[in-house]
């Protein structure tokens, strides 16, 4: 086993992909020379080339058509939107275009194409650069949307969504880019639409997924010392998803928290609490809690943006409420 960064993860698994295949081309706003707002796509640019590694200008419309322009035509474009917040810019192309195409020309034409959209909160960027609304895009049907936790699924479902014949919206959050995690010696894809036990257990099932995997992990730590044994599904795709792994998990421990970063009013949090009310409902001993961020605009004060968002104290109160 080695350690690799979340970022590095994201990073290995688009070169992985650019060497195996030369139709593979990453664009979007300083991901070239400077190597991405984050640093991401540090050292692609003098590895791969002007032509395949390209800066574009700011306009999240157009990074979004060139995409589906190329995918259309045969590459496996990369398009990476400097924050998700931008994504509204780019919607038409994505839910009217990318979305659709598959489906109105019969097959005709697939679009092999991956959106790297950066979100969340935790950095004091304010209300227009740390939003989680993977909800909208999740809601669209044509597309694909993954949220890896870790290193190792960053690199995994990177390398799933460039295969991919359909669009996929890739998620990553800002948090994650630097932390740490153990990766195998051989790195290998992981599959779209299965989710992940990250810790096995008895009495309530924490369903989660990005960044608050890491706050359900801590908070069933500390939930063991009052006697609760959590088991924590990291649910990795949003969709496809893992509706299997789910209900598994709820007809053992018969007790539900399902925690995300978004805003809880319309989260996707809400769509898994009514799949498992819908196909398990006689399974839960307890109704279903759900845990996001307060229903107001991400603060820049970041006092009060630490207040606004989850953490593994709110999931632990949830779970409780349960007993």
């Amino acid at each position: 086993m080695r350690t690799m960064t979340y970022a590095e993860g994201i990073r290995e698994g688009m070169r992985k992909k650019m060497m195996d295949d030369p139709n593979v081309l990453l664009f979007g706003e300083d991901v070239g020379k400077f190597g991405g707002c984050f640093g991401v796509s540090a050292g692609m640019f003098d590895e791969f080339g002007d032509r395949r590694v390209r800066d574009t200008p700011i306009s999240e419309g157009a990074i979004i058509g060139a995409a589906v322009g190329s995918a259309a035509c045969g590459l496996r474009p990369i398009a990476e939107l400097m924050f998700m917040d931008f994504v509204t810019v780019g919607m038409d192309q994505i839910v009217n275009q990318a979305a659709k195409l598959r489906y109105m020309t019969g097959g005709k034409i697939t679009l092999p194409m991956v959106i790297r959209l950066p979100e969340g909160g935790g950095v004091s960027a304010a209300a227009q650069h740390s939003q989680s609304l993977e909800a909208w895009l999740a809601h669209v049907p044509g597309l694909k949307v993954v949220y890896p936790s870790n290193a190792q699924d960053a690199y995994g479902l990177m390398v799933s969504a460039i295969e991919d014949d359909n669009p996929v919206i890739f998620i990553e959050n800002k948090t994650l880019y630097a932390v740490k995690s153990e990766v195998d010696d051989e790195l290998k894809a992981v599959p779209l639409g299965k989710a992940c036990i990250k810790k096995e257990g008895t009495d309530v099932t924490i369903i989660t997924y990005g960044k608050q995997v890491m706050d359900a992990m801590k908070a069933a730590e500390d939930l063991a010392g009052d006697g609760i044994n959590a088991e924590v599904v990291d649910l990795r795709s949003l969709y496809p998803l893992d509706k299997e792994t789910i209900f598994k998990s709820v007809e053992k421990t018969h007790k539900v928290v399902v925690v995300s970063e978004e805003v809880k009013r319309g989260a996707f949090s809400g769509e898994i609490a009514s799949l498992i009310a819908e196909e398990c409902f006689y399974e839960c001993d307890a109704p279903i809690k759900r845990v996001g961020a307060l229903n107001t605009p991400v603060p820049f004060s970041m006092s009060l943006e630490t207040y606004m968002l989850p953490n593994h104290k709110d999931i632990e109160a949830a779970v409780k409420s349960l007993f």
